[in-house]
Order: structure tokens, then C-alpha cells, then sequence
């Protein structure tokens, strides 16, 4: 089965094979010639043609119609100087084989049509009585040929099982590369909205209990610093348990209690606006949505939370922030929009906030508009599919 399912035309040591195919087969003529009638047993002639035949199956493979020209050469006036017929049949289907399981199925009936035409007229010419008996046994040219017609087509079916087989392995490597890909990145989104909101929050929390130290020694304001510092403790508490879930992704599985918990939804919406507020801001919100699927509010709230993390880090002082979530034509509309200052346009360093949103936004199938707004500030609006209305159920 290897050697069938193997191309010829690429197969290893293939010379030297028919070279030993060939002397094998000349053996083998040569004991069917000595043992046959007597009268027809080869003269010196005849053995030199019948040799002689043999000889070209050493190339067989490289040049098959090639080696079945000078075959026939040799065996077309041995057969007429009627020699034994028997002895040179096996190198006869051994390339007619050879052409066919090489070539196209036109170029094989087209060939076996060849070799019966000549063969029938040399002999109509030579010895007709002969004639029916070469018609009777012709069946056995086409058999050959159309065992090299089968042998081909399932070296083909074989080649394209192999191939669909590499192709499916490659697609499998190139799904893992990409999951991984994109897990990396959502992973360090994640890390970035956390971190930022969260150092943020305590860079703010920090100047309101330095700003107290600072304004008037004399007569602290122990119920300010300790709210800062309260303030403070719990940002990192929530930041500290955040990164934990983030970070088990990365993990061995199968560790018992390192299981991810839920991720964060509209339902952390209010929890976002009261840090923002506790950082000194004035924040409205108003959230008019039923329900959103898991990863749509995961990003709804990431985008939320990045925008409020600008807002706080860029809009000054006390900025007056307002939120909107509300659901549409099946679609989740978000826009956070603030009434401070833009960054400068030439900024070093822009960050990855902005790209982070959007990079969110179309993960879930939506997008983001986010820049200065004409009656000043920034804003930052979003569609989301909420997968519960005409857009959602495309």
C-alpha cells in the first residue's frame, strides 16, 4: 500500500527500482522463452531485441511514453520474426501501466488505442490467421491500462486526503495563534482600564488628603484624610481583586479556587460614578437599559470606565460629567461627554485609551465616536448591539 499510495514520479530510489525491475523482468522472459515451444524459441536476433526491450524500463517513470516508443521498437519485430509471443508481455504492461497511472486518462485510451492499432495491422500483415487470437487476448492491454486509470485516481484521492488533513492542521495552529492573539490583547485592555481608572482615583484621592495637610496644619481635617485614605484603601481593594481575575486566565487550569469570576456589567455602571464623584467630580448618569448580553455590557462598562478615567485625569478640577446609557432599535447607546478642557492635540503621549475603546466597541460587533464637542469639553458615544431587538437578531 505504501508503494501504490506513493507518487512515481517522486518516489525515492526510484531509478534504482527499475533498474532491479527490469533485470527481474528480463530474468523472467528469458526463463519463459527457454522453457516454451522450441520452435519459437529467440535466435540471436531475438534476444537482442528482447534484452534490448528491457533496457528502456530503467527510465520509465521519467519518460513513459518515451520508454514505451523504444519498447515497442523492440518487441514489434520480435513478434514478427516470430519468436515466443509470451516472453516479453510483462515489460509490455509494465509500461503501459506506467503511462497510465502517470499521465491523463485521455493520453492512456489514446495510447492502448495506438499500441492495438499497430499491433493488429503488423500482424494482419505478417501472420492474419492470427489476427482473432491478438483481438481475444487484447482485453488485457486495456486491463492494464485502466488498473494504472484506478491506481492514479486513488493516489490522487490519497494526496487530496493528505492535504485536506495538513490544511485542517494548519487552520487548527493558525485559530490557536489567533485566540491567543486576541486573548492577549483583551487581557491587556483589561489591565489598562483597571490600572488607569484605578491610579487615577488614588493620584486624585491622594492630592484632596495633601491639599488638607497642606492648607492648614494647624487645624487638620482628621475627618477629610481619613475619608482620602478610606477612599484610598478601597480602590485598591477593588483594583487588587479586578487584576486577580484578570490575571487567572493566565494560569495553569485546573488549579482548585482559581476559577474567574463574572465579568463586569452594567450593573457596575453606579459603582464607576460613585468613584468618579468621590474623586471630585460631579457626575450625572442615567441608565435606561433592561438587559444586554454579558460581553456587551462588559464592554459597555470598560468604555464607561475609561471615559470616566479621562474625564477625571484631563477635564480639570470638579468636572461636570454626564453618562447616558439607554437601548434603541435593539441597539445599547452609550455617551459620556464632560465640559472640560481637551488634551493638547501635539500630546507625546497619547496612551491607548481611545484605541482600547474601540478596539472594545467593534469586538462585540459596534463602534465608538470619541472627540472634542462643539459647544465644548470631550465627548465619547458608542453603539453597541444589544441582541435583543431588529440589529441584535441579524
Amino acid at each position: 500500500m505504501a508503494a501504490i499510495n506513493r507518487d512515481p514520479l517522486t518516489a525515492p530510489h526510484r531509478t534504482r527500482n527499475d533498474a532491479l525491475l527490469a533485470v527481474a523482468w528480463a530474468v523472467l522472459a528469458t526463463v519463459m522463452a527457454l522453457l516454451g515451444d522450441k520452435e519459437l524459441r529467440p535466435d540471436a536476433l531475438g534476444w537482442t531485441l528482447l534484452f534490448a526491450a528491457h533496457v528502456p524500463l530503467v527510465w520509465r517513470r521519467h519518460r513513459p511514453l518515451l520508454v514505451l516508443l523504444a519498447v515497442m521498437v523492440c518487441i514489434a519485430p520480435y513478434h514478427a520474426l516470430e519468436n515466443n509471443h509470451a516472453a516479453p508481455i510483462f515489460a509490455t504492461m509494465v509500461v503501459l501501466y506506467t503511462v497510465a497511472a502517470t499521465g491523463t486518462v485521455r493520453r492512456t485510451l489514446l495510447t492502448g488505442a495506438a499500441v492495438l492499432g499497430v499491433t493488429l495491422i503488423l500482424n494482419a500483415l505478417t501472420n492474419p490467421d492470427e489476427t482473432v487470437e491478438i483481438l481475444r487476448i487484447s482485453g488485457w492491454v486495456f486491463a492494464f491500462l485502466f488498473c494504472g486509470i484506478d491506481v492514479r485516481y486513488y493516489r490522487q484521492y490519497v494526496a487530496a486526503i493528505v492535504e485536506r488533513a495538513e490544511r485542517a492542521e494548519r487552520t487548527r495552529e493558525e485559530e490557536a495563534r489567533r485566540r491567543v492573539a486576541e486573548e492577549r490583547l483583551r487581557i491587556a485592555r483589561d489591565l489598562h482600564d483597571l490600572l488607569a481608572h484605578s491610579i487615577t482615583l488614588i493620584g486624585v484621592q491622594t492630592s484632596v488628603a495633601a491639599h488638607v495637610l497642606a492648607a492648614d496644619p494647624e487645624r487638620l481635617d482628621r475627618e477629610t484624610i481619613a475619608k482620602a485614605l478610606d477612599d484610598i484603601a478601597e480602590t485598591c481593594r477593588t483594583a487588587r481583586g479586578e487584576v486577580r481575575g484578570t490575571l487567572d486566565v493566565l494560569r495553569a487550569p485546573g488549579v482548585a479556587g482559581e476559577t474567574r469570576g463574572p465579568l463586569p456589567g452594567l450593573d457596575g455602571v453606579p459603582d464607576l460614578v460613585e468613584a468618579a464623584r468621590l474623586a471630585g467630580a460631579r457626575v450625572e448618569s442615567a441608565v435606561r437599559v433592561r438587559e444586554a448580553p454579558p460581553v456587551v455590557g462588559a464592554a459597555a462598562y470598560r468604555i464607561v470606565q475609561e471615559a470616566l478615567t479621562n474625564a477625571v485625569r484631563h477635564a480639570g478640577p470638579e468636572p461636570a460629567i454626564h453618562i447616558e446609557l439607554y437601548e434603541e432599535r435593539g441597539a445599547l447607546h452609550l455617551s459620556v461627554t464632560d465640559d472640560g478642557p481637551c488634551p493638547a492635540a501635539g500630546s507625546p503621549s497619547p496612551g491607548y485609551g481611545l484605541v482600547g475603546m474601540r478596539e472594545r466597541a467593534r469586538s462585540v460587533g459596534g463602534t465608538l465616536d470619541a472627540g472634542p464637542r462643539d459647544e465644548g469639553g470631550f465627548g465619547v458615544s458608542a453603539v453597541l448591539p444589544a441582541g435583543t431587538g431588529p440589529e441584535g437578531e441579524r
